[in-house]
């Protein structure tokens, strides 16, 4: 469903009942993406999940974006929805652009898990957006979806699912999303920078990252933990960026706890 939040129309819809749980994809991706995660939190939720800005089916504006910005799409969308209060749950991107929504608008947050997240860059993060800029003007949509794959799975998962990679890498030109709009969404992650600000995060809060995710590195999250005073920190072994589907069971069962109790 799309709909108009004034000056912008998002995309989203609707799985299950009970407690809304916003759900926020992350960079280059629609919604849709959380498939094998709602396929468990609909048995426990009223879930909400939107395509950001430039993403899916939901409008692709000229930049510049930012993630404060898309956090205001955010609150858009759930006043449109008559939502005053929600889980929320994001995935790198999305989880800078829950940071932002629980900062601004820490009444509408009641809980929130993030997913290999950052509170700002650092210069190697910097670059990787940047990187991911140059590649993604220059190669094919088969080429650049194999470039992500080799940054956000670990070798083994990657070994394991040959098929499972070659297939999206076929499928990447369908949707493909516009240069303009991925560039965006990219200098909104290189822009953000909320880390002056993480102890204004009142909602309890689940950060889940691989120890081995070269993407967003561990270190990352650690310097999240030590200014969220609300903040849990899960380390997941052995795991990439891609951590909630390289380990799928259990990334489903310890954040269906969380966003249901507050509690890990």
């Amino acid at each position: 469903m799309r709909i108009d939040i004034g000056g912008i129309t998002i995309n989203y819809h609707e799985r299950g009942k009970g407690e809304p749980l916003l759900l926020i994809m992350g960079l280059g991706a629609p919604a849709a993406v959380w498939e094998l995660h709602v396929q468990e939190y609909e048995k426990h939720f009223r879930c909400i999940l939107m395509d950001n800005r430039g993403a899916g089916d939901s409008d692709k504006p000229a930049g510049p974006y930012s993630t404060r910005q898309m956090a205001e799409d955010a609150v858009g969308l759930l006043d449109k929805l008559g939502i005053d209060r929600t889980a929320v749950a994001g995935i790198s991107m999305g989880s800078c652009i829950a940071q932002e929504l629980a900062i601004n608008h820490p009444e509408r947050v009641s809980r929130m898990a993030l997913v290999s997240s950052w509170s700002r860059c650092d210069l190697y993060t910097k670059d990787i957006f940047d990187h991911f800029k140059d590649m993604r003007a220059a190669s094919s949509p088969a080429q650049f979806v194999r470039l992500l794959q080799l940054w956000i799975f670990v070798p083994d998962y990657f070994n394991s699912h040959a098929d499972d990679m070659r297939e999206a890498r076929t499928a990447a030109v369908t949707g493909y999303m516009p240069l303009h709009a991925f560039n965006a969404q990219c200098d909104a992650c290189i822009g953000h920078d909320t880390f002056d600000r993480l102890d204004k995060i009142k909602a309890p809060a689940l950060l889940t990252v691989g120890d081995a995710d070269i993407f967003t590195p561990l270190r990352l999250s650690k310097e999240m933990e030590a200014r969220m005073p609300t903040c849990s920190l899960k380390t997941l072994k052995g795991l990439g960026h891609a951590h909630h589907w390289e380990d799928l069971a259990v990334f489903n069962q310890l954040t269906t706890i969380f966003l249901r109790s507050g509690r890990v």
